[in-house]
């Protein structure tokens, strides 16, 4: 959530960053809010100064003996009371309309990113090509002969429907190693703290990271019975991806400077319900509605923000480095980010299969636009406190990792293991395909 007095400050500057991201906004609107707002609460301080005076001269005018004018003041604090109860709810009604709107605009981009309209304005940044130059006239995933054996996406549409899949025997156990691999490398080397955390999550937190109120659609709400699932403070949801947990734990807090950069990792569950994605994908494990990743967050002090952003990258690129895939990174332009972005790198793998690369990771660096929403601040000194800095990133996607190594080492009869993941399988070097 942007910060209103920086509006108010330059609403013309804002406007015209607001509109690189593709945004037509009416700022004139938040203006007339702010101003509304801030008289009603000008007029409910002068109001609450007044009855606390004439509260305080009512013990004394009856000490006094002068009763009818305690009873006059008694008159106007009964007055200045419905007075002040009329205000705070005139207050609360402009406020919540004043949020909703800064609610629906998306962060401002970063002045180093690239301006466009979408992912063709996108600039290749990094390329990293190992093994092969570029392995090309490979099948795609589900296209290997004899993988149904081990990918079923049959028997997932009859028991969960589209976009599901069952993994099966070593395939399964491929899947499982990625992530144990992954989360070995970022604790053990990248210096990141493991954390197992839930996959349903409140509404509060869905809005903290800005997953709610615009992206509704997307989600999976979890139908709790007995419980008024319209109300927001029931509300549940399944995590799109652990971004959501793991940011949240700073939600409602103010943290020491000492303690920061916080550094969390997660291997989870997630889920999409993808519905802005209808009619992409529909093949394979490129776009389910369940899949696994592991997910980076770092929370940062503002000067500290940028450096972290790069580190974030480099932890990410470590995993693909290792797995020997072929992969370039890319810097998102200011029509192709995510709402809660100032910046973000993708991470995109080749993919023989499709003759293309595929994004398999974006790091975003947030700025301050997730903390506002979460009131998560640190002492900056002993007197101020000022808004943390939020990121988070793939480290990466299981899924399409394993998809990755499916299409680049692709053998006579089967795929050739990674050598960095043979001894979470038993130290097998092929996965057997007939």
């Amino acid at each position: 959530m942007h910060d209103i007095q920086l509006i108010r400050d330059d609403p013309n500057g804002f406007l015209e960053q607001i509109k690189t991201r593709g945004v037509t906004l009416d700022v004139d609107i938040l203006l007339d809010l702010d101003i509304s707002k801030r008289a009603k609460m000008s007029l409910l301080q002068e109001s609450q100064n007044e009855r606390r005076v004439l509260s305080e001269e009512i013990g004394k005018l009856k000490s006094k003996g002068d009763n009818n004018q305690a009873e006059e003041n008694i008159e106007k604090v009964y007055s200045l009371k419905e007075q002040i109860s009329n205000l705070e709810d005139e207050i609360h009604y402009i406020d919540k309309k004043l949020n909703s709107v800064l609610m629906s605009i998306p962060n401002l981009p970063s002045m180093d990113v690239p301006i466009g309209k979408d992912e063709s304005n996108n600039l290749e940044v990094i390329e990293k090509r190992y093994r092969q130059d570029l392995i090309t006239n490979k099948v795609e995933h589900f296209e290997i002969s004899g993988i149904e054996n081990l990918m079923d996406f049959q028997t997932a549409a009859k028991v969960s429907g589209a976009r599901f899949v069952y993994l099966k025997g070593q395939l399964a156990n491929l899947e499982r190693a990625l992530g144990q691999f992954m989360l070995d490398t970022h604790v053990t080397e990248n210096g990141y703290t493991e954390i197992s955390p839930p996959i349903i999550v409140n509404n509060n937190s869905m809005v903290g990271t800005a997953q709610l109120p615009k992206f509704e659609e997307d989600q999976f709400q979890v139908i709790t019975h007995g419980y008024d699932n319209n109300n927001d403070d029931n509300k549940k949801w399944l995590i799109p991806t652990a971004e959501v947990p793991l940011t949240n734990i700073i939600r409602e807090s103010i943290l020491e400077k000492k303690d920061l950069p916080l550094r969390f990792v997660a291997l989870t569950q997630c889920f999409r319900a993808e519905a802005g994605a209808a009619g992409r994908d529909t093949r394979g494990m490129i776009r389910q509605h369940q899949f696994q990743k592991v997910e980076l967050v770092s929370v940062t002090e503002p000067e500290a923000s940028e450096e972290e952003h790069d580190r974030m990258l480099s932890c990410a690129e470590l995993v693909l480095k290792k797995l020997d895939i072929p992969y370039r990174v890319m810097i998102l332009s200011t029509g192709d980010m995510g709402f809660s972005a100032k910046k973000t790198y993708d991470i995109e793998v080749w993919m023989p299969g499709q003759n293309t690369y595929r994004e398999i990771s974006s790091i975003s660096n947030c700025g301050d636009f997730q903390a506002r929403r979460m009131m998560a601040r640190y002492k900056q000194d002993q007197k101020n406190t000022r808004y943390l800095h939020t990121l988070n990133g793939s480290g990466v996607a299981v899924g399409r990792a394993l998809i990755a190594i499916l299409e680049n080492y692709q053998i006579d009869g089967g795929i050739e293991v990674p050598s960095v993941l043979r001894k979470y399988m038993n130290n097998i070097k092929k996965i057997e395909i007939s």
